[in-house]
């Protein structure tokens, strides 16, 4: 449905009323939900058809639930792969069984499965951006070769990239260096015609290895890895990763081939260093950030898309209809999307939920080791009442427990 509103002329001096730098996952989905409420936008990315890159690779949880809510599970339905259980496995026993729809697809697929819905009202704009400005009236965005866009509001849909938030005076915060390094590539049976899971999550044997857990799903056509680290890049085990991804696995997993069989790397190892960084001084004039360029995440955390969809959400469906009915794009507009109080709680939860996976993960004092030894051993026992009564299992999750816990 379209509003009113895009059937007004536009301000003198602009020549579209939102402009968002930055065509990934956050930037599309903004640009899609404003276009379908009748915003003429502007959408900028250097990449008129989005690249394999390694990032997001597995839906599920309240992500599914948001995309629903947003209108665009359809399409995301349409182009990942679907499963609805993932045994999960320590030390070559099982742990329990996730029973709950996910779906398996590579970024580069899911971002042009978001762009295929944008609507007309959206105007897409291959170009690299080299400056922006933003201020209380007009904002500009100079895209190289190209004619400046001028716009209402500024959207920087960027990622972690630092050049043009500082153009606009905002400084990123470190707040953990060197969070996390996730690894990814593709796997086939050997030996076997498949698998004996579908997907398996296998969680770390040993603190010593500093490994939180081993996704297998499928997405592409494919068997899809996810592995989770907290080690130093510096690490040599890391090489051994790359080199000898295999064998590197089966060393330090030892209960892994019994639990989902023998298997071939069929490509190289894709790898992504995380630090998890909080943007600064970004109550600015005029522009307005979302996604990694606020706040990063840890991918072990599986937190990001969940702070995505939520700023992209509250941005478009509360945010800005309310900024664009009055003159003017002041800092005391902008400023109420970063203190909404859903925006805040799902960014807190984020940094809090990095700090849980780390510490459950590596950390060696007693405190985590008695936390570990519960977390992992209140799974197995729930899991063994399942096979007598799930309604009684069902019952004793729901049982208030720390919600840092409830979410793992």
């Amino acid at each position: 449905m379209t509003a009113d509103h895009s059937l007004r002329p536009l301000p003198e001096g602009t020549d579209t009323e939102i402009a968002i730098v930055g065509g990934g996952l956050s930037g599309t989905l903004a640009a899609t939900l404003l276009g379908r409420s009748g915003y003429r936008v502007t959408l900028i990315d250097r990449h008129p058809v989005f690249p394999r890159e390694f990032r997001v690779e597995k839906i599920a949880g309240d992500q599914i639930d948001k995309l629903r809510r947003i209108g665009l599970l359809d399409s995301l339905s349409a182009a990942a792969e679907s499963f609805d259980e993932i045994v999960n496995v320590r030390r070559g026993r099982v742990l329990d069984r996730t029973r709950a729809r996910h779906y398996g697809i590579f970024y580069d697929d899911l971002v042009a499965a978001m762009r295929a819905e944008l609507p007309e009202t959206v105007r897409f704009v291959a170009g690299r951006v080299s400056a922006v400005e933003a201020g209380p009236e007009r904002q500009r965005v100079s895209i190289i070769g190209q004619s400046d866009v001028k716009a209402r509001l500024l959207v920087l849909a960027t990622g972690m990239g630092d050049i043009l938030r500082r153009d606009v005076g905002i400084e990123r915060r470190f707040v953990h260096q060197r969070q996390s390094l996730t690894f990814g590539f593709n796997v086939r049976p050997a030996g076997a015609s498949a698998f004996k899971h579908p997907a398996l999550t296998y969680y770390g044997e040993r603190v010593s290895d500093g490994i939180d857990y081993l996704n297998f799903f499928p997405a592409g056509g494919v068997t899809r890895a996810n592995l989770f680290v907290f080690r130093e890049h510096t690490d040599p085990w890391v090489k051994a990763l790359r080199d000898r991804p295999r064998e590197t696995l089966i060393e330090t997993l030892p209960g892994l081939l019994n639990t989902f069989g023998d298997f071939e790397v069929i490509d190289r190892v894709s790898s992504w260093l995380t630090d998890i960084t909080v943007a600064e001084n970004c109550k600015r004039d005029g522009v307005v950030l979302i996604g990694d360029a606020y706040q990063t995440s840890c991918p072990a955390a599986g937190t990001g898309v969940s702070r995505l969809l939520t700023d992209v959400e509250r941005l478009c469906m509360v945010h800005v209809p309310q900024w664009m009915a009055s003159p003017g794009m002041a800092a005391a507009k902008i400023a109420t999307f970063y203190d909404d109080p859903m925006k805040q709680a799902m960014d807190e939860r984020g940094l809090e939920m990095a700090n849980f996976r780390r510490s459950l993960t590596i950390d060696t004092d007693l405190r985590w080791r008695a936390r570990r030894q519960v977390h992992f051993s209140r799974r197995r026992i729930l899991h063994e009442i399942d096979k007598v009564s799930p309604s009684f299992a069902a019952r004793l999750r729901g049982l208030k427990r720390p919600q840092i816990e409830a979410v793992t």
